[in-house]
């Protein structure tokens, strides 16, 4: 916005104020009286142009962001730990329980105890928040000393970590609370009131999906990615517990009967026929190639809400593929054998199978 405001600028402006009988050269009283006033004004303009796009939602960032969308009530989310499934084993690798409480270290993470699923299977949440409790598997160390435990073992994710919510996201996420009111259990409120739930990436509503005072909320995971069945269950004890009765027990209107789903994945294989570069072989693009399609399919699952389903295109693939290093034509490309494109069901995502190279 001042952009214009440069210290020559301002300057000249200053000096054309002078009387043209006064000496104006660099150098003279006039022009040293009057130059560091206006590396002053011009640093000032910098600051105000910066602030000024601090003000406004669609240029803010960081904590002023944060401010300027909670006063329309838009927090931003932060960080929310991992929910993993710990695994204990005692003698003769018998499944054992252990201690509600009890801190395990995997790396240089630790991990506490929370809930018992059944014998030697516990919910296990990770101290640190954030992604990075998604990441580990493998062996527990505990920290303290538990008897008859002979090994333990951090095993699937229940309820992906997040990381605090980004500045583009909070403004998403302003943009539609503001622009699509959330009121009395209308589609937009359901999506505001499941997406806010700590491991929820998204959420497609079906109003009347049994009839009358119906509703179906399909979720897929934070980590874009179908949802654990704790995951599931958590957003249903939330939303509508006690069986889908409907009785406004939880956050849904009362006489609002709704089931929470998750996506179900579908694993999609890839076969091509390359024309590599000379001197490059197929192995030495196969990690590549093998990238650059999980990453189509990844942001698939991340547009899954907004779209009524999903298409992976062989055109897509193919374009992507070109972007490798050492790749200088693609043909034939199938998905899932077929040579065509491959549209998914409604509740769909696309997970990466086997990439299959010719050349």
């Amino acid at each position: 916005m001042y952009e214009h405001m440069t210290f020559d600028f301002i300057l000249q402006r200053m000096l054309s104020r002078v009387p043209d009988t006064i000496d104006k050269r660099e150098g003279s009283i006039i022009y040293d009286a009057c130059a560091p006033a206006a590396a002053e004004l011009a640093q000032m303009y910098i600051e105000l142009d910066v602030n000024y796009n601090l003000s406004f939602v669609d240029t803010a960032s960081g904590e002023y962001l944060t401010r300027r969308t909670a006063e329309f009530g838009v927090n931003r989310a932060g960080a929310t730990p991992a929910e993993r499934k710990g695994l204990f084993y005692g003698e003769s690798n018998a499944p054992v329980d252990v201690p509600l409480g009890g801190r395990y270290a995997i790396g240089e993470l630790t991990f506490v105890v929370k809930e018992r699923i059944g014998t030697g299977v516990y919910k296990m949440v990770c101290e640190t928040p954030g992604t990075v409790g998604n990441g580990q598997f493998g062996a527990l160390l505990p920290i303290d000393y538990v008897a008859n435990l002979s090994r333990a073992e951090l095993s699937e994710v229940l309820v992906p970590g997040e990381d605090e919510e980004p500045d583009e996201e909070l403004r998403r996420r302003f943009y539609v609370a503001v622009n699509e009111p959330a009121f009395g259990g209308n589609v937009a409120d359901y999506k505001q009131r499941i997406n806010a739930i700590p491991g929820v990436g998204a959420t497609k509503v079906y109003p009347v999906w049994q009839g009358g005072g119906t509703v179906k909320c399909t979720i897929i995971a934070a980590d874009w990615t179908p949802p654990s069945p704790t995951l599931v269950g958590e957003v249903q004890t939330i939303i509508d517990p006690a069986g889908n009765t409907g009785q406004g027990y939880g956050q849904a209107p009362i006489d609002h009967k709704v089931t929470i789903t998750g996506v179900s994945g579908h694993t999609v294989n890839i076969e091509t026929t390359l024309t590599l570069a000379p001197g490059v072989t197929p192995g030495q693009v196969q990690a590549d190639v093998e990238s650059v399609v999980a990453t189509y399919l990844l942001e698939l699952r991340k547009d899954w809400a907004g779209q009524n389903q999903l298409i992976i295109r062989t055109a897509q693939i193919d374009a992507r593929i070109l972007t490798v290093s050492g790749i200088e034509d693609v043909t034939g490309t199938t998905i899932d054998g077929f040579p065509t494109n491959l549209s998914l069901g409604s509740d769909e995502v696309p997970l990466p199978g086997t990439v299959k190279i010719h050349a």
